[in-house]
C-alpha cells in the first residue's frame, strides 16, 4: 500500500537566474529578514526608533552565525577533525550545521555590542526581538528539509518524510519529519510570546526568557525522536541536557526579575533626535517660529483694540463735557434774560406809580423827585446784577 508522505526536494540548490543558492542558506536568510521585520515593529510599538533593530542586527547576526557554527563544530568535531576528514569543511556553513545554543549565546554578545553603541538596554531589545527569533528558527528548519538531514525515527504516519538519499549513509525510507515538528513548535512559541507580552506587559528580558523556556520544552521531546549521531551523557543526548539546564535558568530569571523589576521598562533612545536628521528639528523650529509670530500678531491686535477703545472713550468724554458746558451756558443766558426782564418790569412799574400819584409828585420839589427816580433805577439795576451773579 502506498503511503501519503512529505516528499524530499529533488535537489538542495535554488537558482536565482544564473546564481545558485543553497536551500539551507536561503532559509536562513529569509528567517533573518522576518526576525528583523517583526522585531522592528515591536520595537517601534514600545516607543523605540525605526531602524534600531536592523542596526543592532548588523552585529547580532554575524556573531550568531559564528556562534552557531562553533557550537556545531565543537560538539561534532569528529565530522571535521577525525581521520579521513577535511577540516576545511568546518567553514562550509551553507552545507548545514548550526547549533542554536551557540547562535543565541554569541548572538547575544553581538546584540550587546550593538545596544551599547546605541545607548539602549539589552533586555528591552531582547524582548522586542524574541518572537522574531522563534519565527526565524521555524523558517530555518526547512533548510534541514533541503539537505535531507536531522530527521527522526522510521514511521508509517501519513506525514512521514520520504528520504531518498542521505549524506550520512542512512537507508532511504519514511521517517518522522522532526524539522517540521520543530518548525511548527517555533511558530507556536512566537505566538505564545506575543500573546503573553500583550497580556502581562512583560519587560526587563522576561519575554525573551519565556521564548527560551518554551523553545527548550519543545526541543527536549523533538531531540528525543532524532536518530542522527550525537554525544550522550547518562543515556541522554547532549542537546537534551543543554535544553534542561537552559530551561531552568530561563524560569529562574523570569521569577527573580518579576519580583525585583515588575512591569515593563520605558524604551528611551538617547540619539533618536539626532539620527532622524534635521527634518524633525527644522519642523520643530518652524512650529516655534510660527507660534511666536502668531503671539506677536495677537499682541499687536490686542494693543490696537485697546488703543481704539481708549480713543472712543476719550471722544465720548469730550462730547459729554461739551454738552455739559453748552447746558451751563444756556442756563446762564436764560437766567440773565429773566433778570433783565424782571428789571425792565420793575422800572416800568415805578414809572407808572409816579405818574399815578400827582399829590406826592406835585407836593415835592423837582430835585427830590429826580433823586427818588434815580434811587429807584439804581435799586433795579443792582437787583439785576445780583440776579446775574447768582445765576
Amino acid at each position: 500500500m502506498e503511503l501519503a508522505y512529505i516528499p524530499s526536494p529533488s535537489h538542495g540548490v535554488l537558482y536565482l537566474g544564473p546564481v545558485p543558492l543553497r536551500g539551507y542558506a536561503f532559509c536562513i536568510i529569509i528567517g533573518v529578514f522576518v526576525a528583523v521585520w517583526l522585531g522592528n515593529r515591536r520595537w517601534v510599538a514600545r516607543g523605540g526608533q525605526a531602524g534600531t533593530v536592523a542596526d543592532i542586527s548588523v552585529w547580532a547576526v554575524p556573531f550568531g552565525l559564528v556562534g552557531g557554527r562553533l557550537y556545531h563544530v565543537i560538539t561534532d568535531y569528529e565530522l571535521y577533525f577525525s581521520e579521513g576528514r577535511d577540516w576545511v569543511d568546518a567553514f562550509k556553513v551553507w552545507e548545514g550545521g548550526l547549533g542554536i545554543w551557540g547562535a543565541i549565546a554569541l548572538g547575544a554578545v553581538g546584540a550587546w555590542i550593538g545596544c551599547r553603541r546605541r545607548g539602549i538596554a539589552l533586555p528591552a531589545y531582547a524582548d522586542a526581538i524574541a518572537p522574531g527569533i522563534a519565527l526565524a528558527q521555524a523558517i530555518g528548519r526547512w533548510g534541514n528539509w533541503f539537505n535531507q538531514e536531522l530527521y527522526g525515527k522510521q514511521t508509517d504516519l501519513p506525514w512521514a518524510l520520504h528520504i531518498t538519499s542521505s549524506a550520512d549513509g542512512r537507508v532511504p525510507g519514511y521517517y518522522h519529519p522532526t524539522f517540521l515538528y520543530e518548525s511548527l513548535w517555533c511558530i507556536g512559541v512566537a505566538l505564545l510570546v506575543i500573546w503573553a507580552d500583550r497580556r502581562f506587559k512583560l519587560g526587563h528580558g522576561r519575554a525573551f526568557a519565556l521564548y527560551v523556556a518554551a523553545y527548550c520544552v519543545g526541543r527536549a521531546w523533538i531531540e528525543y525522536m532524532r536518530v542522527d549521531d550525537a554525544h550522550h551523557i547518562l543515556g541522554l543526548r547532549l542537546n537534551d541536557w543543554t535544553a534542561m539546564v537552559v530551561f531552568l535558568l530561563a524560569v529562574i530569571y523570569i521569577v527573580i526579575s518579576a519580583k525585583k523589576r515588575p512591569g515593563r521598562e520605558a524604551v528611551v533612545e538617547p540619539g533618536a533626535g539626532a539620527s532622524d536628521g534635521g527634518t524633525e528639528a527644522d519642523g520643530e523650529g518652524a512650529s516655534e517660529d510660527a507660534a511666536e509670530a502668531k503671539d506677536e500678531t495677537e499682541s499687536g491686535a490686542d494693543a490696537k483694540t485697546d488703543a481704539k477703545g481708549d480713543g472712543e472713550a476719550k471722544a465720548a468724554a469730550d462730547v459729554e463735557a461739551k454738552s455739559e458746558a453748552d447746558a451751563t451756558t444756556d442756563a446762564e443766558a436764560e437766567a440773565s434774560a429773566d433778570a433783565k426782564v424782571s428789571a425792565d418790569t420793575k422800572v416800568s412799574a415805578a414809572d407808572a406809580k409816579a405818574d399815578a400819584s400827582p399829590k406826592g409828585g406835585a407836593g415835592k420839589p423837582a430835585a427830590v423827585k429826580a433823586e427818588d427816580t434815580a434811587e429807584d433805577t439804581a435799586e433795579v439795576k443792582g437787583g439785576a446784577e445780583s440776579a446775574g451773579k447768582k445765576s
